[in-house]
């Protein structure tokens, strides 16, 4: 049987890769890998377990924070203290002169990809599903979601497991909006979907992703299901 393993963070992103994966390989073919790296709070996982259950996918937590823990991310509960900025990412790129934004935690998706390939091995899937797009490749503010990364990481990737595994990232050319367009058509529940920077009941509406999100909803007409009313 061939299987496919998918990155779950459970936001928008990593729901619709999920939704193409069982789409192509079927529900009993897809595991979904979520990861916990230290963040302040559990919604990424709490929401990645609840859409695997929609989707009826086998569902697994990976536990990476020991390796983070010196890094200064605004978004880890080591610094609890750090101010998760409130504005776009354009905005905080005029700020940080062309390195990453605050949000981005060192490394994470070569690291994450990597980690996913052994159990992607192990489990007999043949390709690792991962939900970066361009918008959050621009301008540098997430340099491990770039197209040139992409293809680094899938050819060390198939190398490395013998020509066994490769990675797609089906949205790397795509903005968000274009993602959230692709999951309308699929029909994903994305009101079980978690993107918002802070762990509150509510997303809070003004934090760099909750401000994709809602634009990359508002660019295909519909409202944002996650944002209160």
């Amino acid at each position: 049987m061939r299987k496919a393993l998918v990155l779950t963070s459970g936001g928008v992103d990593s729901a619709t890769c999920l939704a193409l994966a069982v789409q192509k390989y079927g529900a009993e073919a897809v595991l979904a890998l979520a990861i916990f790296y230290g963040q302040k709070h559990k919604k990424e996982l709490e929401y990645s377990r609840k859409l695997a259950e929609y989707y009826h996918v086998a569902f697994k937590v990976l536990d990476l924070s020991v390796i983070f823990a010196d890094s200064s991310c605004s978004l880890l509960e080591q610094n609890a203290d750090a101010e998760i900025p409130k504005t776009s990412y354009a905005e905080q790129l005029a700020e940080t002169d062309g390195k990453p934004v605050s949000t981005y935690v060192p490394f994470r998706n070569g690291l994450f990809l990597s980690s996913a390939a052994s159990i992607a091995l192990s489990h007999g899937c043949e390709v690792i599903y991962y939900g970066a797009h361009s918008d959050d490749a621009a301008g540098n503010a997430y340099p491990d979601c770039s197209d040139d990364f992409n293809n680094a990481m899938n050819q060390a990737i198939y190398l490395g497991s013998g020509n066994q595994l490769r990675i797609h990232a089906p949205f790397v050319k795509m903005t968000k909006a274009g993602v959230v367009k692709t999951g309308l058509e699929l029909k994903i529940p994305y009101e079980l979907t978690w993107s918002c920077y802070e762990g509150g009941d509510k997303p809070c509406g003004i934090c760099g992703t909750c401000r994709d999100r809602a634009e990359a909803f508002r660019l295909n007409g519909v409202k944002d299901p996650a944002l209160p009313d």
